[in-house]
């Protein structure tokens, strides 16, 4: 079977999978968030001050909560089946547009951490590794339980005090520079820099999390008896290394890294919320200290069906890793 049939295989059983994931999220979301004490009109009317019993009543009418929770249901998946996540009952807008216009920058942010992250965390493993119980891996093994022990909101608010407040060398907050109208090269350079600080804090556990797993996965295949032959049949130790060693590494720190993305759309949240980034995270603590349940239902259900393409696509690719998934 050629890769492309088998990569196409796969793609078939992920999506058959995928399917009911997909419908049982979506029951489950509307069912835990209508089921929970109170709702928008709560929320609108608090924010409003005092209301009457019939201005609340007109309020939660004009939202559709007056109805029974098996019709909002039943409305709920036909809007959905029309490509329609409904409105924000706290914006006023469609939920489409909302998300729209903050995923990009949560993707943006996700990805770079996510960049950082495998790179910081593939070669600090790799030294490890080659180095195994001299001076560099003792050192890189407890700068890594470092990062592993510290927590991410704490890491966020360091950076900032270190490197904005102290330093002065990097934004603190935002993603541009506001009252700045830049373009070219220095709209994207205020850019980075104002995702450097971010990116690092939410990148950091992670790092700790690869560094160990290329660390144990290179030694074990560096002390498989193949290796010895290659090794004593004249090969260039880095040959052995990346060439054999380090694609054998990469197949559990793939898979981990996907299970990962998950984590990383939660820890938007935190990251988003210290460092004011205008993401989806700070979207969804805005819905849910508002119980805007229609900006809270289509950011998870975007949010599983991120997690289910990427766990698709890293399938993929650790079948391309190892030649042995690609058999069966």
């Amino acid at each position: 079977m050629s890769a492309l049939a088998r990569t196409a295989k796969t793609l078939r059983r992920t999506a058959v999978q995928a399917v009911p994931t997909i419908a049982g999220i979506i029951v489950l979301n509307f069912l835990f968030l209508n089921l929970m004490p109170g709702d928008a009109a709560d929320a609108i009317a608090g924010r409003a001050g005092s209301a009457t019993a019939e201005t609340m009543e007109a309020l939660r009418q004009s939202l559709g909560l007056d109805q029974s929770l098996l019709t909002r249901l039943f409305v709920y998946l036909g809007d959905l089946a029309s490509f329609n996540l409904g409105r924000s009952a706290t914006y006023n807008v469609p939920v489409s547009a909302l998300i729209a216009e903050r995923l990009p920058n949560t993707m943006l942010l996700m990805f770079t951490a996510l960049t950082l992250a495998l790179t910081f965390g593939i070669g600090f493993g790799w030294i490890m590794a080659v180095f195994a119980s001299k001076w560099p891996d003792r050192l890189l093994t407890a700068l890594v339980l470092l990062f592993y022990s510290a927590p991410a909101f704490w890491l966020g608010l360091m950076t900032i005090v270190m490197f904005s407040a102290w330093l002065g060398w990097l934004p603190s907050s935002g993603n541009t520079s506001l009252g700045r109208n830049l373009t070219g090269l220095a709209g994207l350079k205020d850019r980075i820099q104002h995702l450097i600080l971010p990116a690092t804090a939410m990148a950091i556990n992670f790092v700790a999390i690869y560094a160990r797993l290329t660390r144990a996965a290179m030694l074990d295949v560096l002390r498989q008896d193949f290796m010895r032959t290659a090794a004593a049949k004249g090969l260039h130790p880095l040959v052995l290394q990346f060439r054999h060693a380090m694609r054998n590494a990469l197949i559990p720190v793939t898979t981990v890294a996907g299970m990962h993305l998950a984590n990383l759309l939660g820890g938007a949240v935190v990251i988003e919320t210290v460092f004011g980034w205008p993401g989806i995270g700070r979207l969804t603590l805005d819905a849910v200290l508002a119980r805007d349940y229609n900006v809270l239902l289509g950011i998870l259900l975007l949010s599983s069906v991120i997690v289910i393409v990427v766990n698709m696509l890293i399938e993929i690719i650790v079948s391309w890793l190892d030649p042995r998934i690609q058999a069966r």
